[in-house]
């Protein structure tokens, strides 16, 4: 990976899906806030389809509990902005993309509130989480300021450096 002064988030994506095709990965997505931004960005970048399984667009409580198995207590509990809310939905994308019985060797979660209306946190309050076979990390609260749209981009932005950022320290430690 070659850094770059500026970076678009195709270029970031680009980086994504390079660095799985290189390493024969693949990554499974479960998105809220984002409604399947990060997948629209992921899937730009040719080549996506050798590596991309797919993804959820969990917008409702009711799919995060019964597709990608978040626990119901921890919801009503701590809400759906969550930090292990984020990481649930991660490890089920990971679930919900097996194929043949495997799973995703990665998945990527993300929740939040874009606004406009407060739901239970701040508008613009982002939790974001990638889980592998053996780990699940999680960023968290951020705060992206701005309209809708402003803390939608933020979010699908941070959420693919972070996942790079993941594959990147995972390459390393495995060198």
């Amino acid at each position: 990976m070659t850094p770059r002064s500026t970076e678009t988030m195709f270029d970031i994506a680009s980086d994504v899906i390079n660095l799985l095709r290189k390493s024969k990965e693949t990554l499974a997505v479960a998105e809220s806030l984002t409604g399947g931004g990060v997948m629209m960005a992921l899937t730009a970048v040719p080549g996506a389809s050798e590596c991309v399984r797919g993804g959820v667009v969990s917008y409702t409580i009711p799919l995060k509990e019964n597709i990608l198995g978040v626990d119901e207590n921890l919801i009503a509990r701590e809400g759906v902005v969550h930090a292990s809310v984020a990481a649930q939905m991660a490890e089920g994308a990971r679930r919900v993309a097996a194929v043949d019985g495997i799973e995703a060797t990665w998945g990527l979660g993300t929740t939040g509130d874009a606004g406009p209306d407060k739901q239970g946190k701040d508008v613009g309050t982002v939790f974001l989480a990638v889980a592998a076979s053996d780990d699940t990390q999680t960023w968290g609260p951020f705060s992206f300021p701005g309209s809708r749209e402003q803390v939608r981009q933020g979010a699908i932005l941070e959420a693919l450096a972070r996942l790079r950022q993941a594959l990147v320290g995972r390459k390393a430690n495995s060198s």
